[in-house]
């Protein structure tokens, strides 16, 4: 029997039935921290850092993935999925907060509409 080279293995998974896991497009590891997947390490540890915020009572109502329906005369066209909104304490303002690696182009277009059609502004990290 010949040894298994890597490029044989999808072919062989799929004979078999299972299911391999692609990487990343942009190497981002996709990460699951208390059930909650994220797209990445970066993501996850930020999220961390304001649940830690509203433990300390610096921010309240924090959601993690909220999504904002992109609606065009009425017709739904797509939807924008946030990291992360929360309310500061102190002055009462909404935050929505974006993780980023890299700005694709359809993610600049949909911050740009969501931007406009709910009247936000979309903090990138």
């Amino acid at each position: 029997m010949s040894p298994l080279h890597a490029k044989d293995v999808p072919s062989l998974a799929h004979r078999l039935g299972v299911k391999i896991a692609k990487p990343h497009k942009y190497h981002a590891r996709r990460t699951t921290v208390d059930g909650v997947k994220f797209d990445s390490e970066r993501e996850a540890e930020y999220i961390g850092g304001l649940i830690l915020q509203q433990r300390a009572g610096i921010i309240r109502l924090l959601e993690i993935h909220p999504s904002y329906p992109i609606t065009v005369n009425g017709v739904l066209i797509g939807v924008y999925e946030a990291d992360a909104r929360y309310v500061l304490v102190e002055t009462g303002a909404t935050v929505v907060v974006d993780v980023k690696g890299v700005r694709t182009p359809l993610y600049r277009l949909k911050k740009k509409l969501v931007e406009a059609i709910y009247d936000i502004r979309i903090q990138e990290v």
